[in-house]
């Protein structure tokens, strides 16, 4: 009787001992990130365009496209996060661009593993929009990412810093 009881009694210990060190774990590794919802400015609907570059070294990516109205002065659109990977988002009139490449070596579009230190959890149809307002930063969160087809660079990978007219696709709010 007494070795059922020492059992019942160890058994509770490590039990107790292996969930109070898994809700440690699990709380200490939470990290709460706070979205704004900007007053100051609005986001349309955001698009990525999956990309392939014809020679070997060219890879594949996505470019992002985040269309803003009515941004005041004291804005700036910094950084976006999509599918575990993270680009600068470069000003071009009332929309900003992003160039996110693929790490892998290979012609693949699967979604990269998430590195340890990426911020965010999100679905394949969500990204986070880091901006400075008044020289804070603060992060949106957009629930819905539309694709538009991809496309072919021949001549390797896209720059979007020097974009070419011609192969950038965007999408334009219909005159009503």
């Amino acid at each position: 009787m007494n070795m059922k009881l020492l059992r019942k009694a160890s058994l509770i210990i490590v039990l107790t001992i292996g969930f109070s060190s898994t809700y440690q774990c699990s709380s200490s590794k939470a990290v709460t990130q706070s979205f704004e919802e900007p007053n100051s400015f609005e986001v349309k609907p955001v698009v990525f365009q999956e990309w392939y570059a014809g020679i070997k070294v060219g890879g594949t990516g996505m470019n992002v496209f985040v269309p803003v109205v009515d941004k005041p002065e004291n804005v700036t659109l910094e950084r976006i996060y999509f599918r575990n990977l993270e680009g600068k988002l470069v000003e071009q009139g009332n929309k900003y661009f992003a160039l996110l490449k693929n790490p892998s070596p290979y012609y693949t579009f699967e979604k990269p593993e998430k590195p340890a230190d990426y911020p965010f959890d999100l679905n394949d149809e969500e990204c986070v929009i880091s901006y400075k307002e008044n020289g804070v930063l603060k992060h949106m969160k957009i629930a819905q990412v539309h694709e538009v087809a991809g496309t072919y660079y021949e001549n390797g990978p896209p720059t979007i810093y020097t974009p070419n007219k011609e192969v950038l696709a965007s999408i334009d709010e219909e005159e009503e």
